[in-house]
């Protein structure tokens, strides 16, 4: 494997079918929803024919997806994805999702450093940014430890059932390494 793509504790990977199962639990969660843009569930014919399409590269598809992985117990904890990937302007967003059960064990800290490395020394990638909602407290907390900059609001950015919430925008660039 990749220097770029694992660490004592964890391996990021592609998808594989066998995920099926874990992925189409996770991207049911209808509680983080909220967080991302999803406004319904997914399929599993839908998930399936993702995993088959997700082995295009991130310059075709502008988007990746890594399976986040236990390395001593090979067990998939998460995901950290690659999206709305810009090549001209040497940009792309990324958004993480851990299983509630392996949450606070920083395996999203560990996944997002993985990431920045793959992305600014292997992909040669820019910046990488994120939008978080307001009142995702971890997500913030979690990008703010990995030394991302909060670089704006996004007024009235998100709706919810309360109504519409601001957004965070959080960036980190290839010199800030």
């Amino acid at each position: 494997m990749s220097k770029f793509l694992e660490n004592n504790i964890i391996s990021l990977r592609a998808p594989e079918p066998e995920d099926l199962e874990l992925l189409f639990k996770w991207e049911n969660d209808t509680e983080v929803w909220k967080f991302g843009s999803a406004i319904s569930p997914y399929s599993k014919y839908v998930l399936k024919q993702y995993i088959i399409d997700a082995q295009t590269d991130i310059f075709q598809s502008k988007q990746l997806r890594f399976m986040i992985v236990l390395k001593r117990e090979q067990i998939s904890v998460g995901t950290i994805d690659l999206y709305d990937f810009d090549a001209i302007n040497s940009r792309c967003g990324v958004g993480i999702y851990i299983d509630h059960a392996y949450r606070k064990n920083e395996y999203a800290t560990n996944a997002l450093n993985l990431l920045e490395k793959y992305v600014f020394n292997f992909l040669n990638i820019n910046q990488l940014y994120a939008i978080i909602p307001e009142n995702n407290k971890a997500s913030i907390q979690l990008f703010n430890h990995s030394h991302f900059s909060e670089s704006g609001v996004l007024q009235q950015w998100i709706f919810t059932e309360k109504g519409y919430e601001n957004a965070i925008i959080v960036q980190k660039l290839k010199t800030d390494q």
